[in-house]
């Protein structure tokens, strides 16, 4: 295969693949065995075999081909005459017409840093453990800015240990202000904020305490935590809305298809699993054993190849009702959005698995959700034994406490917060509450309007319980009022 033709196999290319390259010592064909990121028509990066020597394989084709080699090629040099810890560069070209590629070394048995934090994640926050893997990564961002240089695109997989050596890689993100030279304060603290707005927002309290890793290495500037802060806020507002628009479009995240007839939007590493369940979610319904049917929605727990989910199909109960909602986007596509939101602020919520909207000539009619099942129980089942005593277990209490921080924090409602949609998770020690029923879910712009809705919130919660309770009173003396 030419380098062109890789343009057109999508983003699901056969493998393996023969591609003929050609460097100084004349043509030759790289195997192609494995793909692990795939921008379909532009950029495809994987493992393969050159010239018999296992290599790390990054193509560019279609019409960016040769400004992304240019600015990988770049990058990579910058890293080399740094000084910095990059795998090495083997062969390269770019070919007009073809495209550009570039193979690295290969490093066996290499972890990035995510993987090592997604393995601790779980941990209490900021144990021993997550601790080591922010350090090495805050220490090899140090030695980058002390050069001069900053990595646009920073998150911990674009950093790969292998046998306690750190390498930097993702070329085409590298920046250099003056190399050789620190990086001004100001970069520093904007690069900064990239990075910790990617960490988890229960770790915001801990960053002066992390910084200490980074200055360690690089002590160039006195570096304001309420400057710093700032950074990290904007970046985290601009990656939430970068996130939303996501999953509504098709991308490495999600598949998204749209069309007169139907909308369908299907998270991708589950796109195998759920077509078959969006096809047959009528039959899997009636089957299935129902929490809610007929009116505006039926509720359903199914079991699919032994998994348990959920199916939400939201009806329409007549002409009258079908138009007032056709023309409007589904309670299903909100509950779809409103679930990836909390899922992506680490607010627990059963995941979002697929959505469907029916259609006919673009009008919407039934819309269907699928997601994970939660067993529960729900929170009165869970607090029906303390309702006279008010001796509910503390880490129940406390979890409670920070699902409540936690929508304030973020200015969310939930517009129903009855005790049948807040469930127990335990999946995560020491176990959490979980929302369910975001069909009316609203994150706030301003503090008057989130004000008056969590409000509403909190009283719809409390009514939960008798008022003379005991339960009832340790919950409104513990749970915050805005």
């Amino acid at each position: 295969m030419r380098l062109s033709e890789l343009q057109k196999t999508g983003r699901v290319p056969g493998l393996p693949l023969s591609i003929e390259l050609a460097d100084a010592a004349g043509p030759a064909h790289l195997q192609l065995l494995t793909l692990l990121r795939v921008l379909p028509g532009q950029r495809y990066v994987g493992a393969g075999v050159w010239r018999g020597r296992t290599v790390l394989a990054k193509l560019m084709v279609g019409s960016k081909a040769a400004r992304n080699f240019e600015r990988e090629l770049t990058g990579v040099r910058v890293l080399a005459e740094q000084g910095l810890t990059t795998p090495l560069l083997l062969a390269d070209g770019l070919q007009e017409g073809e495209g550009g590629w570039l193979l690295f070394e290969f490093l066996e048995h290499a972890e990035s840093l995510g993987d090592a934090w997604r393995a601790v994640e779980d941990l209490p926050v900021l144990a021993d453990e997550q601790q080591a893997v922010l350090a090495q990564a805050l220490e090899a961002i140090a030695r980058m800015h002390l050069k001069g240089v900053w990595q646009q695109d920073l998150h911990l997989d674009n950093l790969l240990r292998q046998n306690g050596k750190l390498f930097v890689i993702d070329g085409g993100g590298i920046c250099v202000e003056t190399a050789g030279t620190p990086l001004s304060r100001q970069k520093v603290l904007e690069n900064l904020g990239v990075f910790f707005a990617q960490l988890p927002k229960n770790l915001e309290p801990f960053i002066e305490e992390l910084l200490v890793h980074y200055l360690l290495s690089n002590g160039e500037h006195a570096l304001p935590l309420e400057a710093l802060l700032k950074h990290v806020e904007k970046v985290r507002a601009w990656r939430l809305n970068d996130f939303l628009d996501k999953v509504g479009r098709d991308c490495s995240l999600f598949s998204v298809q749209r069309g007169a007839m139907a909308f369908q939007a299907v998270r991708r590493e589950e796109e195998d699993a759920m077509l078959p369940v969006l096809a047959r979610a009528d039959a899997l319904l009636d089957q299935g054993h129902l929490y809610k049917t007929g009116g505006a929605a039926s509720v359903g727990k199914v079991e699919v190849d032994g998994r348990m989910l959920v199916i939400k199909r939201y009806n329409i109960k007549g002409v009258a009702h079908w138009l007032k909602r056709f023309w409007r986007p589904s309670r299903a596509w909100h509950s779809w959005r409103e679930g990836n939101r909390l899922a992506f602020l680490g607010i627990a919520t059963p995941k979002p698995l697929a959505l469907l909207e029916t259609r006919f000539l673009w009008l919407r009619t039934k819309a269907y959700l699928v997601t994970e099942y939660l067993p529960g129980p729900d929170i009165i089942e869970r607090f029906a034994p303390y309702v006279e005593s008010g001796d509910a277990p503390e880490a129940e209490l406390q979890a409670l406490d920070q699902l409540f921080a936690d929508l304030i924090r973020e200015r969310i409602s939930h517009g129903d917060l009855k005790g049948h949609n807040v469930f127990w998770d335990p999946s995560r020690a020491p176990g959490r509450w979980a929302l369910i029923d975001l069909d009316s879910m609203c994150q706030h712009r301003s503090t008057a309007s989130f004000s008056a809705a969590y409000a509403r919130d909190r009283a719809r919660f409390m009514r939960n319980w008798p008022q003379a309770s005991a339960l009832h009173r340790l919950l409104d003396e513990r749970l915050p009022t805005c």
